[in-house]
């Protein structure tokens, strides 16, 4: 994650983006279930694609609606880093901080996402089963639900993958393989997915692997020099359900200029074309992470922006339809 998208002049010109009316979740009530979660209070409103000349949507992509999540400033809905789907009409997230997100997609009469439900949280833990607390432990920014049902959270500062279990049943994770590559500090595993029994790894600055149990194995070797920040990095990745994967890339040229695209990725690691571009004056910000699933003809994408605890960003999640 990039923590130079601190971005005054972009909440102003992504006003005009926001509409409707506010969606109140349930009341914040610090008292955890059984499983360990705690519900927490948040607010949803509806946003749009923004000023004309700002998202460019290729032909067979159609916008599915969106919201942005309006949080108190101590709320641990912040700086969320990456997005899955579970399978029953819900999601699960991971912040910067080490806090695991859960919640239920509220979809009108036309399957548009029009709202955020059933928000609740809880602590990663580490290897020992303690929580979280100190940062350079908690600095998650990939999820992936392999194909066995297993949470994986790929972490960065100190680099490493974890094995949380099943969603249903966590329990203290194991270290799980992942690239044997020097990451640097602030510039790690942003994208991690399911791939056939093991999970797809992506780097920030370039590079894609494959790993499974057993090993990783390079699919794109990282170039020699990182890429800067104004190139589109890989920022999340998910598996298409048709085969392949769906990446959301980030760009960034100071002092204001915040893009994303999203593309599909092949067994290869090569990319597609954009079958979305958000850009100013339009809606966009720090968007970090995926998810996919198929809904009748088409696959709808959500992605996730990563607000960086910053008053002027936002935390979006929005919806397309990719024929």
């Amino acid at each position: 994650m990039n923590r130079r998208i601190y971005v005054a002049a972009l909440a102003g010109l992504t006003l005009a983006a926001c509409a409707g009316a506010v969606v109140t979740s349930q009341p914040w009530t610090p008292m955890q279930d059984a499983a360990g979660w705690s519900p927490v209070s948040a607010s949803t409103r509806a946003v749009g694609l923004g000023l004309p000349g700002g998202a460019v949507l290729a032909k067979g992509v159609r916008y599915a609606g969106g919201v942005t999540l309006l949080a108190d400033a101590d709320s641990p809905l912040h700086s969320l880093s990456d997005l899955k789907l579970t399978g029953d009409g819900g999601f699960v997230s991971v912040s910067d901080v080490g806090d695991l997100a859960r919640g239920t997609l509220a979809l009108d009469a036309r399957g548009r996402l029009i709202g955020l439900e059933g928000l609740r949280v809880r602590r990663l833990t580490l290897s020992d089963g303690t929580p979280i607390s100190q940062k350079a432990d908690g600095d998650a920014e990939g999820l992936a639900i392999t194909t066995g049902g297993d949470l994986l959270v790929s972490f960065e500062r100190d680099h490493r993958i974890l094995n949380y279990g099943p969603l249903t049943a966590l329990r203290a994770p194991q270290a799980v393989q992942r690239p044997d590559f020097p990451f640097a500090e602030n510039d790690g595993m942003e994208g991690l997915a399911a791939a056939g029994d093991g999970w797809r790894v992506a780097g920030e600055s370039s590079g894609v692997w494959d790993c499974s149990a057993a090993r990783c194995a390079i699919v794109t070797a990282p170039p020699e020099t990182p890429l800067t920040d104004s190139a589109y990095r890989i920022t999340g990745m998910d598996r298409d359900p048709a085969g392949g994967w769906f990446v959301v890339q980030r760009a960034y040229r100071a002092p204001i200029d915040v893009r994303a695209r999203l593309r599909r990725m092949a067994q290869d690691g090569t990319l597609g074309p954009v079958l979305v571009e958000l850009k100013l004056p339009g809606t966009t910000d720090n968007f970090e992470g995926i998810a996919a699933e198929r809904r009748g003809e088409r696959t709808r994408l959500y992605i996730l922006s990563d607000n960086n605890f910053n008053a002027v960003q936002r935390t979006m999640m929005l919806a397309f339809d990719v024929r």
